[in-house]
């Protein structure tokens, strides 16, 4: 697929991602998500690095010394004290200025997909994400997540749609639950089925 396709990807999961941020309570943005340690709003100021500028998201990972978790720390400090109609408003400038996810669409989109499902789960607010990004995701985790370590070993299926990968016990069950496990969120087990899910299970327990 070219990446100018996936690119679109990226920018309809974006639509999608702000359509449901417009929706959100107070409350809701002060909620924790599925992503350890951070609320709503702290999700929401992480994926604003695909609007830095590539010199100055350069220049950022220099000044962090090439640490995720330094750099996230700085996305999440700077936005610290915005109104979410700020931070919204920021997010949603990133829909006509993309800069990472023009070089690596593929990346942003995994990152991106499960930052989404990582606010919807917890508050209820599911959907059915589209099969081309769904299919994509499976294909291309996202490498910083470090997905070997839970994929290898394993069969893994999707029972929504036609895609399978890797050999050994069988973990099954919905693309997207598939797809928040490989990227370490154990709320995702309640949805997997097969021989493999309790290996998967301990290698999560590990984390």
């Amino acid at each position: 697929m070219s990446r100018a396709r996936v690119y679109a990807m990226v920018q309809q999961e974006k639509r999608d991602l702000a359509a449901l941020l417009r929706e959100l309570t107070p409350q809701e943005w002060e909620s924790p998500s599925l992503c350890a340690g951070w609320r709503v709003r702290d999700v929401v100021a992480h994926v604003l690095y695909d609007g830095t500028p590539l010199l100055r998201y350069g220049s950022e990972v220099i000044r962090v010394r090439g640490s995720a978790d330094r750099l996230n720390r700085l996305y999440l400090d700077r936005a610290r004290g915005w109104s979410t109609e700020e931070l919204l408003a920021a997010f949603e400038a990133t829909i006509a200025r993309s800069y990472s996810a023009r070089i690596q669409p593929k990346l942003v989109l995994a990152d991106l997909l499960i930052h989404q499902q990582d606010i919807r789960r917890p508050l209820n607010r599911l959907r059915t994400v589209p099969e081309g990004t769904l299919r994509m995701v499976l294909d291309n985790p996202d490498p910083f997540i470090n997905p070997k370590r839970r994929l290898k070993g394993l069969r893994w299926t999707a029972t929504d749609i036609q895609w399978t990968d890797g050999t050994g016990p069988e973990v099954h069950g919905p693309g997207e639950a598939i797809v928040m496990a490989v990227g370490g969120r154990p709320a995702a087990l309640a949805q997997l089925d097969g021989p493999g899910v309790e290996i998967l299970r301990t290698r999560l327990d590990g984390e």
